[in-house]
C-alpha cells in the first residue's frame, strides 16, 4: 500500500487553487464545504468563481502563478493542463514541506484525492491509488446507491445519544454495548423505513423511556427521514 489513508481537518486553513477553470471550480467547491479559506490564482475564472468572490467566500488573484503565492498556505491544488507549471507548483510545495495535489497527475502529488460518498458525517473514500480513476468513479456510484440518506440520520441520532449519555456522567467504556444493541436491534433499518414508533421502542428497550427520537432530534430538519408515523 503506497498511500497512507487520512482525513484532514482544513477548517479555517488557507488553501490555494491554481487554475480557475472547470476543474479548479470543482476543487474550490469541495474545499469550501470543508470550511477552508480559499484563494484561486488564474488568468481566467469561471462565472461561478466570480460569484463566490463577490459573495466574499473566496479570494481571487488574476495572473500567473508565482512561488510567493504559496506563502502562508496549508495546501495547494494545481488544476491546470500546463505540465511545466504543474511541475513548478509541485517543486515549490516540496521545498516548503507543503501538501500538494495536481489534478489527475499522481506522479507530481504528495497526496491524492479519493472519490467519495458523503452522507452527513459518513464519508466513504474510494481510491485505486491513481491506477484507474474511472473505476473509482464507478465504485462511488455503486456505493452511492447502497448507502442512502438514512445513514446521515442514523449517525446524527447516535451523536445525540452519545451527548446525552455523557451529560448524565456515563462512563464512555459503558457506551459500547449500548450502541451495539441499537445497531444489532435494527436502528438503521427502522430509520430507513421511517418507523418512529419502532425507533422509540428500541430506544426504550436499550436506554430507557426518556430517550425518544423527537426529543433527541427534529426529523423535519434531517434530510432523508421519511416520517411514517
Amino acid at each position: 500500500m503506497r498511500y497512507y489513508p487520512i482525513l484532514l481537518d482544513i477548517k479555517d486553513r488557507s488553501c490555494l487553487v491554481v487554475g480557475g477553470g472547470r476543474v479548479g471550480t470543482r476543487k474550490v467547491g469541495t474545499l469550501l464545504k470543508c470550511g477552508a479559506r480559499v484563494t484561486v490564482v488564474s488568468r481566467e475564472f469561471t462565472d461561478h468563481l466570480f460569484s463566490l468572490n463577490t459573495d466574499g467566500k473566496i479570494a481571487l488573484r488574476r495572473g500567473g502563478y508565482e512561488s510567493a503565492d504559496l506563502d502562508g498556505m496549508f495546501m495547494v491544488i494545481g488544476a491546470t493542463d500546463d505540465m511545466i507549471l504543474n511541475q513548478k507548483i509541485h517543486d515549490d510545495a516540496e521545498q516548503r514541506n507543503m501538501l500538494c495535489n495536481i489534478a489527475d497527475k499522481p506522479d507530481v502529488c504528495n497526496f491524492i484525492l479519493p472519490s467519495i460518498v458523503h452522507r452527513g458525517d459518513l464519508i466513504l473514500a474510494i481510491s485505486t491509488s491513481g491506477k484507474s480513476p474511472a473505476f473509482a468513479k464507478s465504485l462511488r456510484k455503486r456505493l452511492g446507491k447502497q448507502f442512502g440518506e438514512e445513514y446521515d440520520v442514523f449517525l446524527t441520532l447516535m451523536g445525540k445519544i452519545r451527548e446525552k449519555l455523557l451529560g448524565q456522567a456515563h462512563e464512555p467504556e459503558a457506551h459500547k454495548p449500548l450502541f451495539e444493541a441499537l445497531i444489532d436491534g435494527g436502528m438503521l433499518e427502522l430509520i430507513g423505513a421511517g418507523d418512529t414508533a419502532g425507533i422509540d421502542g428500541l430506544l426504550a428497550r436499550v436506554l430507557g423511556g426518556e430517550y425518544r427520537f423527537n426529543d433527541l432530534m427534529n426529523p423535519l430538519t434531517v434530510s432523508g427521514f421519511p416520517d411514517k408515523q
